[in-house]
């Protein structure tokens, strides 16, 4: 995409972060543009529904809903992160991550074709089911563990993967899966919201499209909305483009601005995130009443195994379940440094009783814990504080 200038520097050519940089590096420096005397080093967003267009358009920034330079900072940024030194990989920012899930799926995808979802995915999954099947796409459902899509794999004209899965964190073997998909004629897209470009990268395994919400841990700071789409097919990417602009599913210029500043921060937040997140799961280990516990990090996990050999990191999402709805609910009023939210990725650690939206094959008792930035010591002692006080009263 060629450059026009504008005022703040938005237009500059963008500065390369050598591929052999670190995750930190990378964060710190991502999508910056080559510095410019007594401008910024960050551009502030820009607010323009139009530009100066005199004669033929020849550059890339025209109309507001077709592109703006604060977004073109942050698709190169999230670029940077999700394919570090590759120029062949170009990524779209979106509203929202349900509308960058959308795009996939919608310009992918037509009459008489077959995608493949996961059954255990994000809780949204199920409404886009019932609207690829009202236009006549047929949609086949697996779990996530044991790479059971490989099953349902024939004929499909697209494979989305969510590992590891929202909530219950079970992972697939992405090349694997990549490979039959590939050896049917499928694509194959990832949902790497809860990994992250530093914890996974989906490209990097043979992936076509790595798909997320922004708006989770790679932003971290709960006040942006956002979604992303990279890939390296330049006519499946057009396509993604094209399903943008018609159906305006675009971030303003505030929020990529936003998420742009909060993505500096990020291997520092995922780093401790991740570490806090595997303490507390070995603390929860421990507990007679927590069962079913979940974090690809820990060795005993079930889905460590097939994590170790393609995560870089281990997310900072931490899932159990307590014995009865009553129990969950006490054990939730009772925390202090925990905030209830539905969210994840966070800063501030969050969790909620999933059963509570009716939309996750989950117990009652089944918490989705996201870890924060707190110590990790003043957060263990608050959750197993929290544990104690909720215990049912004897006799009861």
């Amino acid at each position: 995409m060629s450059d026009s200038a504008t005022s703040n520097g938005a237009g500059a050519r963008a500065r390369t972060v050598s591929p052999g940089g670190g995750d930190g590096t990378r964060a710190v420096r991502a999508g910056l543009p080559e510095p410019v005397k007594h401008e910024p080093t960050l551009p502030g967003p820009v607010f323009a529904a139009h530009f100066h267009l005199p004669g033929e358009p020849t550059g890339p920034y025209t109309y507001g809903r077709d592109e703006n330079p604060t977004w073109t900072h942050l698709e190169r940024a999230i670029g940077e992160l999700e394919a570090p030194g590759e120029t062949d990989v170009e990524t779209l920012v979106f509203a929202s991550g349900m509308a960058a899930i959308s795009s996939v799926l919608f310009s992918q995808l037509g009459a008489g074709d077959v995608a493949v979802l996961p059954d255990d995915g994000y809780q949204a999954l199920p409404l886009v089911r019932t609207q690829l099947e009202a236009y006549g796409i047929e949609v086949r459902t697996a779990p996530t563990g044991g790479d059971a899509q490989l099953d349902v794999l024939d004929g499909a004209r697209l494979l989305w993967i969510e590992t590891p899965s929202n909530p219950g964190l079970d992972v697939c073997d992405v090349r694997r899966l990549v490979e039959a998909a590939h050896t049917r004629g499928a694509l194959v897209a990832v949902d790497n919201t809860l990994a992250t470009p530093l914890g996974q990268r989906p490209l990097e395994l043979g992936a076509d499209f790595s798909v997320a919400s922004g708006t989770k841990q790679l932003t971290g700071h709960g006040d942006v909305l956002l979604g992303y789409v990279a890939g390296r097919d330049a006519g499946a990417m057009a396509a993604v483009r094209r399903w943008r602009k018609i159906v305006g599913a675009i971030p303003g210029p505030m929020e990529a601005w936003l998420a742009h500043r909060s993505i500096a921060t990020l291997q520092l937040r995922v780093d401790r995130q991740d570490a806090t997140a595997l303490q507390v799961a070995e603390a929860l280990r421990g507990r007679r009443e927590v069962s079913g516990l979940r974090y690809p990090g820990l060795p005993d996990d079930p889905s460590h195994e097939v994590a170790a050999r393609q995560m870089l990191r281990y997310g900072c999402v931490v899932s159990f379940t307590l014995p009865t709805r009553a129990r969950a609910d006490r054990f939730l009023d009772a925390l202090r440094l925990v905030e209830g939210a539905t969210s994840f990725g966070g800063l501030r650690s969050t969790a909620e009783r999933r059963g509570r939206w009716g939309g996750d094959a989950v117990p009652e008792g089944f918490v989705r814990l996201s870890v924060g930035a707190e110590d990790p010591e003043d957060l263990v002692a608050d959750l197993l504080r929290a544990l104690d006080e909720s215990a049912d009263e004897p006799g009861h």
